[in-house]
């Protein structure tokens, strides 16, 4: 068994153990759905790009199952521009979503909770704390948490945004690709644990 593997099916044990199940195989796309110019898998990787494509709005790599309560946690990483994870969101047409996201960007964002194509920015997380701890163009560990109407995300040990809001209480996850300059963004490990 090659190392990549190996730590795949360490991980999945590990996973199990504290009530996390994988959103992602490591291996392909199974399970969500997006442009498939502009999502694939590589190295036990989620990788997300927009070289080459012309983009009229931000698409999403979507899960094709809805969650309510739920712990969720991703490893994240940004070459740049600006991405985010979307939860309890509404899928439109076109690989495009609407709803909460933990937000990220090269130089900023980091730690938000956004409202996409709805109110904007509903938590600034990024100033004095996000900003403190944000590992830039590297992997971060992102945590969300939702239970009934409490949100609250955690980066990296710190938690950046803590809101009660009852907008949208179940919905899908996707990763974000921003329309704008060619970027590319990377997911690992993302694993969810239902709460009930």
């Amino acid at each position: 068994m090659n190392r990549a593997l190996l730590l795949l099916a360490f991980s999945a044990a590990a996973f199990a153990q504290d009530g996390f199940q994988p959103l992602f195989n490591g291996k392909n796309l199974d399970g969500w759905d997006g442009d498939p110019r502009m999502w694939s898998v590589r190295d036990g990787m989620i990788v997300g790009h927009t070289e080459g494509v012309t983009m009229t709005d931000n698409s999403f790599l979507i899960s094709k199952q809805p969650y309510r309560n739920f712990i969720l946690r991703a490893e994240m990483k940004l070459r740049n521009h600006n991405s985010g994870i979307q939860f309890r969101s509404e899928a439109l047409a076109n690989w495009v979503v609407r709803g909460y996201q933990a937000d990220a960007a090269q130089d900023n964002y980091w730690g938000n909770i956004y409202d996409e194509k709805g109110r904007g920015t509903l938590v600034d997380g990024w100033k004095g704390k996000a900003e403190k701890v944000v590992k830039l163009q590297d992997w971060n560990d992102y945590e969300i948490l939702c239970d009934g109407d409490h949100i609250k995300l955690t980066l990296n040990g710190m938690v950046t945004a803590d809101l009660h809001d009852s907008a949208r209480l179940e919905g899908i996850v996707a990763f974000q690709l921003h329309r704008g300059p060619p970027m590319e963004v990377y997911f690992r490990n993302v694993r969810i644990k239902i709460l009930q």
